[in-house]
């Protein structure tokens, strides 16, 4: 693996698990561990590939599932065809600060946005881009009206 994709790697997963990690590369690099023997030639991919996403993905859960007191809700934008339009983005987030809201630390996760405002196939106009900042724009701020003020969400989109 080159030094600058394992760095990036690193930083993803550090930024990633840091309530874990408490910023320490050391243990990112445990975790990215973890991830590469799960993941068949993990090694030679980027922090951007969907399989890898799709792995920290799935740890993260496993992880947060462990801690009885915190939530934990992961939506895939990408998933179908639907997920960058407005009426369902505010249906399934609405949906995980539902799941979410009986918890006084939660993290909702979402992956594939940026796949689902334009897909590999496609190139980046001034019309998506301006369509995906909206979006996240949009979620930041329902998730910041729709959840309690004495709960923590760590909202992170992958």
């Amino acid at each position: 693996m080159t030094r600058p994709l394992q760095l990036r790697r690193l930083h993803f997963l550090n930024a990633l698990f840091a309530p874990l990690t408490g910023h320490d590369l050391y243990l990112a690099q445990q975790i990215d561990d973890a991830i590469s023997t799960s993941l068949g030639e993990a090694e030679e991919r980027a922090p951007s590939d969907p399989a890898f996403v799709q792995a920290a993905a799935l740890l993260l859960q496993r992880l947060c599932s462990a801690q009885s007191e915190h939530g934990f809700f992961h939506w895939d934008a990408s998933a179908d065809y639907t997920g960058a339009t407005p009426l369902f983005t505010r249906a399934s987030v609405m949906q995980g600060l539902k799941q979410l809201a009986g918890y006084s630390e939660s993290t909702l996760l979402i992956t594939n946005l940026r796949t689902a405002h334009c897909p590999p196939s496609k190139r980046w106009t001034e019309r998506r881009r301006r369509e995906y900042d909206e979006t996240l724009t949009f979620i930041r701020e329902l998730a910041a009206a729709r959840s309690l003020r004495h709960a923590t969400l760590n909202l992170l989109f992958l």
